[in-house]
């Protein structure tokens, strides 16, 4: 990692609660670091106790080259010459530290930052498409990556480790950026990766089992409870009143709460839904009332668009961007690997979508039934080495809404990848839905593309905007559109 400032020790450590425990508090500090191979000379290094590896471990490889400054959770042998810092929260003090090194660049742009289980690739999307498109300068960080300026980088995660994600606001703040959007996964909440960072407005956009696991959240009361933390961090809270979750969402707001809704009375409402479909596009049309009375539309399917859409509506509305700004976005707006239809010169029509889960499957497939098709097929199958019952419920789902299952590979990382799909199989059989099991997912895609008719959908479900699939823990290139691109050109 370049070296990007030098800052004294004791500016880093100003909102930091902190016991010193030994060495020199007014050196100066030239990186931060919390992974022992990119320590550099003069570097702050912070011991995370994490899963699979303890930073503590590491101390006196990261002090052979050239680390100044330790940060522990507990006690270790110390050596002479260098500074040693105990914190109760490691990752909190990363994220702290992180912040005060790029000069806190939360406090320079207004944060959007958006939580939720589905709709917070499509929504963030959405804001920068409406924000851009009104002339602001306006970065981006989520599951497909950055965006800064225009300029595209991929992330590790959904929300970046504190020190990353830190240097990216700095980078949009240093490139004339006035906004950041920003996905906030509850993984990020819950290891303290956006711990310090001034958000102007939370959104949260409906909430579903998911990420529930061994290294993931023990339970939905606790995958809920990371969700919320994020109320307590912003100024404004924009909720999705429609959701079951609703009430438990806010119960523990410390911010001013603002709601939006199709069913019920909200400051932001939607009203005469109506589905279109042209050739190769499926769209919606609304109209609003509560803060915002006008009418808009938008080529992305369905009625979870709608929602999307109304945050989008509510957050522009409340920076005070022009209406026709907004309509005039919505319109345009494409969000990779995300309900994406493929143009295809055939009369029936293909998506590709990142549905990884149960309840997406089931959204989809919903949306897909109100536009009436001939027939839906779905090529799917599920990640290896998760957790099994994904499996079945997917398989089950899909075969409920009488779609034909064409199962295949996706992601089986260590795993076969005929047992994830007999898994599969065996949740279609509880409904006993049809099937054909396709392994590799190109033969698969191309199935679909060679069987489908007349006014039929084809739905590539899992991998959305990812471009590989992991066949024993390594990524291989793989690109649906591609394929389905270069399908049509043979």
């Amino acid at each position: 990692m370049e070296m990007v400032r030098k800052m004294k020790l004791e500016k880093l450590l100003e909102e930091i609660d902190y016991q010193f425990i030994q060495g020199d508090l007014s050196q100066e500090v030239s990186q931060i670091d919390y992974d022992s191979r990119l320590v550099v000379d003069n570097s702050l290094f912070v011991c995370i106790p994490g899963a699979n590896v303890d930073g503590h471990d590491f101390i006196d490889q990261v002090i052979n080259k050239g680390a100044k400054v330790i940060v522990v959770e507990r006690e270790v042998p110390y050596q002479a010459g260098i500074t040693y810092l105990q914190v109760e929260n490691a990752r909190k003090a990363l994220a702290f530290l992180s912040c005060a090194f790029f000069d806190h660049p939360s406090r320079k742009m207004t944060v959007i930052g958006l939580t939720g289980t589905k709709g917070k690739t499509t929504t963030s999307y959405m804001v920068e498409s409406i924000l851009q498109n009104a002339g602001k300068k306006v970065g981006i960080i989520g599951t497909i990556g950055s965006i800064v300026n225009g300029k595209f980088q991929k992330t590790k995660n959904t929300t970046p480790e504190s020190f990353e994600l830190q240097r990216l606001m700095n980078e949009m703040v240093e490139s004339g950026c006035e906004y950041c959007v920003m996905e906030v996964s509850s993984q990020g909440l819950m290891l303290n990766r956006v711990a310090g960072i001034d958000f102007d407005y939370g959104v949260f956009t409906n909430l579903s089992p998911d990420h529930i696991g061994k290294n993931e959240h023990s339970s939905f009361e606790h995958y809920m409870a990371c969700k919320k933390m994020l109320f307590q961090m912003c100024k404004v809270g924009i909720f999705n009143k429609d959701d079951e979750h609703y009430q438990d969402m806010i119960d523990q707001a410390a911010c001013q709460i603002k709601t939006y809704s199709i069913h019920q009375a909200s400051d932001l409402k939607a009203t005469d839904i109506q589905l279109y479909q042209g050739q190769g596009t499926l769209g919606v049309s609304f109209q609003t009332t509560g803060e915002i009375n006008a009418a808009f539309q938008t080529d992305i399917p369905g009625r979870f668009s709608v929602y999307n859409s109304l945050v989008a509506i509510m957050i522009c509305h409340l920076l005070k961007i022009e209406t026709k700004y907004i309509q005039e976005a919505l319109t345009k707006v494409r969000v990779r690997g995300r309900v994406e239809i493929v143009p295809v010169q055939q009369d029936y029509t293909v998506i590709i979508d990142y549905a990884h889960n149960a309840f997406s499957f089931e959204s989809i497939l919903e949306t897909m039934e109100e536009y009436h098709p001939h027939r839906i097929y779905c090529v799917y199958g599920a990640g290896g080495k998760r957790d099994k019952k994904r499996r079945y419920d997917v398989g089950e789902v899909v075969a409920r809404h009488h779609a034909y299952s064409i199962v295949t590979a996706d992601n089986p990382r260590g795993e076969s990848t005929r047992q994830i799909c007999e898994d599969i199989v065996t949740g279609i059989n509880r409904v006993g839905g049809e099937y054909i099991i396709i392994e590799d997912r190109k033969e698969a895609i191309h199935y679909a593309l060679a069987h489908a008719k007349k006014d039929d959908i084809i739905l590539c479900l899992g991998k959305g905007h990812e471009d590989y699939i992991i066949y024993d823990e390594v990524k291989t290139p793989f690109s649906e559109k591609e394929i389905i691109e270069e399908y049509f050109q043979k």
